[in-house]
This record gives structure tokens, sequence and C-alpha cells, in this order.
């Protein structure tokens, strides 16, 4: 069971409702995208954050959903992803260097997701590893892409995993943090 299950346990599954989340979830992901925190190496986004709290949320299915609808608005042309309108729009955005890790967002939030209904979202241990794993995930197809584009001659670990390692173990402490205490408050609440 995952958060949103035990949230609207009570409730008939509706299409209208999952749409809406799933469309609420794409927004969360282009907020996130738009705003940059100070960190080392690199300035740090919350996107990957969100991502994968979708699928831990929201489970893999519907996860993956607002993934792919943030997706579509960016191929649409829609500026939703980090760097754009500036750094172009659209497909042409999307078959850039950060094309591998896009699709790679698709495939963290349906890990997560999935974890998240074998119960790895409910300890804090738990959470971090399956934090962790769901946002490793993102570096098989951005890597691939990566070096696919720019060359395998280039120091493609060195540009593209390298300077996010840090913040991508603070992300996993954050919701190592975030979803054992949702899953405590719902329990007090509704008896779970």
């Amino acid at each position: 069971m995952t958060l949103y299950a035990a949230l609207t346990a009570t409730r008939p599954e509706k299409m209208a409702t999952a749409a809406l989340v799933a469309l609420a979830g794409s927004m969360l992901l282009t907020l996130s995208a738009k705003f940059a925190i100070p960190f080392y190496p690199v300035p740090l986004t919350m996107t990957t954050f969100v991502v994968i709290g979708l699928g831990l949320a929201l489970g893999p299915r519907l996860g993956t959903a607002a993934v792919a609808l943030y997706l579509l608005q960016g191929a649409a042309g829609l500026p939703v992803f980090t760097g754009t309108p500036e750094k172009g729009l659209g497909l042409l955005y999307m078959a850039g260097p950060t094309g591998g890790y896009l699709l790679g967002f698709l495939l963290a939030a349906f890990v997560a997701g999935t974890l998240a209904e074998r119960g790895m979202d409910r300890s804090p241990l738990l959470a971090f590893v399956a934090a962790l794993f769901a946002g490793a995930i993102i570096y098989l197809p951005g890597l691939l892409w990566l070096g696919t584009l720019l060359g395998w001659d280039k120091p493609i670990l060195a540009w593209g995993l390298m300077p996010f390692i840090l913040g991508d173990l603070a992300k996993a402490a954050l919701a190592a943090m975030v979803f054992p205490a949702a899953w405590s408050m719902i329990s007090r609440k509704g008896g779970l």
C-alpha cells in the first residue's frame, strides 16, 4: 500500500481524481525544476526528490503517470524543465545532454512506487535505501545517453554522475525523514 492508497482507501477510485493527482504531480515537478539551492559542487534542484517522492507516495502507476505527464508537457514545448526556456524547449531540449536523465525519471518513479508498495517507505533506513536505489536508476539511461551524445572518450562519469552524488545522498536522507513520518501520522490518525 502506498501513501496515496492509504489516504484514499475509503473513497472509490475515480479516473478523474487520478488524472488530477497526476496533473498536480507534474506541476510539482515543474516547480521543483525551477528553483535551485546553492550546493556543492553543483546547485541542487529538488526534481529528482520529487520524481522519487511521487513514486513513493503514489505508487508505480500513478507516480509514473505524473512523471510521464510532466515529460509530455516538456515535449510539447512548455518550459517545465530546469533551464527552460533559456536552454531550448520541447523535443530539442529533450534530445540534449539531459534527455537520458529525463527518461530515467520514468524508471525511477516506477521503481520507487514498486518499492513503496512493498513497504520500503515506512522505516527511515528502508526509505533511504529505496530513494537511493530509485535515484541511481536515473543514471543508467542518463549516462548512456550522455556518452552516446558527447562521446565515450569524454569524462562522462565526471560530468554526469560525480557532481550529483552528495545531492542524491541528501535527497535520500530527506526521503528517509519525510516518508516514514508521513506513515507515522497516518497510523496515528487512522489506525493503519
